[in-house]
């Protein structure tokens, strides 16, 4: 199996560079790996402390791991971090992160790759943050003995670790030092597939979006513009073609009662035009906006990376993209702002959007007319609406917690 396995990898490498021409995301993959060990080589050579090492897939599971790597680096400044991506939806945007000496592309899962590269990074530990379950580099880092971690993991039944056939797979997850899970449901599946090196820690991301609630405001004055005659804001983030059938009604039906700052999970050109061509005339982008001209329309597009975490303070519910698609994205940026929280059906796999939506704090729709009926009671009944933002703020800061959780077992783990 592990042929097979090796012979996929190389497939998957082939299949990329011959899309590199073709496929900006591609090339980008395919061009960050590039002369990586001369690269990697030249940064660490004079390198003499020791080395944390942690991967995210993409930018999703950075902001999952960053509270971990920010308080790692507090309880060992003498220690360095080295920060892997798989994605270039994380290493572009996250390249110059400064908590990370040393920020690179995950070199392809072969068994050279995997030995090179900790050769040279040399880790004190590793730890893979909720997926990324890679053969080779697991493999490696057994053999030489480094604690290795996955945090805030979460599994399903449906997973092929947990087939009559996955044993192979179920090998990859026994590699580890130690997993720590979201849930107890995970914990259960992991103990009947054998693996006991497992607990509940919770999940890391609600430590990222309590900071970030808690932290003082940044300054965003085109922003302030837009909201300064008090009209109520719905927060429209990580949005996908596939959400503006739902949401382009709401824009157009209820335009003179509220505004929207949309921010896209993609902003190249065809995507930032679907969603003016929804609101003609009255839509500004970001990156040209004035307070003059923020004032005047009725949805401030955004057209830059980075900033949608900050922009849910601004608003008084939002909705959150990717469930008319592929998955849900980060509903809990908006719950930590106590944000009525609107979706669409495909929540399941996400076990936060599954509570919020027991709780009474999310609501998931399948059309326009859904989200329009979900709306109007929190629209037009403040204390409707307060009753929410109190219990999705409840809900997050009762979940947070996790990263003392597998810190407290990390400082066991260093000292012996």
């Amino acid at each position: 199996m592990s042929f097979l396995y090796s012979v996929a990898i190389y497939l998957y490498g082939l299949l990329l560079r011959l899309a590199a021409p073709f496929v900006p995301k591609a090339a980008q993959w395919v061009g960050g790996r590039k002369a990586w060990r001369t690269r990697l080589r030249e940064a660490l050579q004079h390198e003499t402390a020791p080395l944390a090492w942690f991967h995210c897939a993409s930018l999703g599971e950075f902001e999952q791991g960053r509270p971990l790597m920010e308080a790692y680096a507090r309880q060992y400044p003498t220690h360095k971090i080295v920060l892997t991506f798989f994605s270039p939806s994380g290493y572009e945007v996250r390249k110059n992160w400064p908590g990370a000496a040393y920020i690179l592309y995950l070199p392809l899962d072969t068994a050279a790759n995997a030995c090179a590269f900790l050769d040279l990074v040399r880790p004190r530990l590793a730890v893979f943050v909720k997926y990324e379950f890679w053969h080779h580099f697991l493999r490696q880092l057994q053999r030489r003995q480094v604690p290795t971690l996955c945090v805030s993991a979460i599994f399903r039944p449906e997973q092929i670790f947990f087939k009559p056939w996955g044993g192979f797979f179920r090998g990859i997850l026994s590699r580890f030092t130690h997993i720590f899970t979201q849930n107890d449901a995970s914990i259960e599946l992991l103990h009947q597939a054998g693996i006991r090196q497992a607990s509940v820690a919770g999940d890391t991301r609600f430590d990222t979006v309590a900071h970030t609630a808690a932290q003082h405001p940044a300054s965003l004055p085109l922003v302030e513009a837009f909201r300064a005659d008090g009209v109520p804001v719905m927060i429209v983030g990580s949005s996908w073609p596939e959400d503006l059938p739902t949401l382009t009604p709401l824009f157009q039906d209820y335009h003179q009662e509220m505004r929207f700052i949309v921010a896209p999970h993609e902003i190249g050109e065809a995507n930032l035009r679907q969603v003016e061509a929804a609101l003609p005339g009255q839509v500004v982008r970001y990156s040209t906006a004035t307070p003059a001209t923020v004032a005047q329309a009725r949805v401030l597009l955004i057209d830059n990376v980075g900033l949608l975490s900050q922009l849910y303070r601004f608003g008084q519910f939002a909705y959150v993209g990717g469930a008319f698609g592929k998955g849900l994205h980060n509903t809990l940026e908006a719950a930590a702002f106590g944000l009525p929280v609107f979706f669409g059906p495909t929540y399941h796999k996400f076990q936060e959007a599954v509570e919020l939506v027991a709780l009474g704090g999310a609501f998931p729709v399948h059309s326009a007319q859904e989200l329009e009926t979900a709306l109007l009671p929190l629209l037009r009944n403040e204390a409707a609406c307060l009753l929410v933002q109190d219990l999705n703020l409840d809900y997050v800061f009762q979940h947070a917690g996790a990263t003392q959780r597998i810190m407290a077992w990390l400082g066991g783990e260093m000292v012996k």
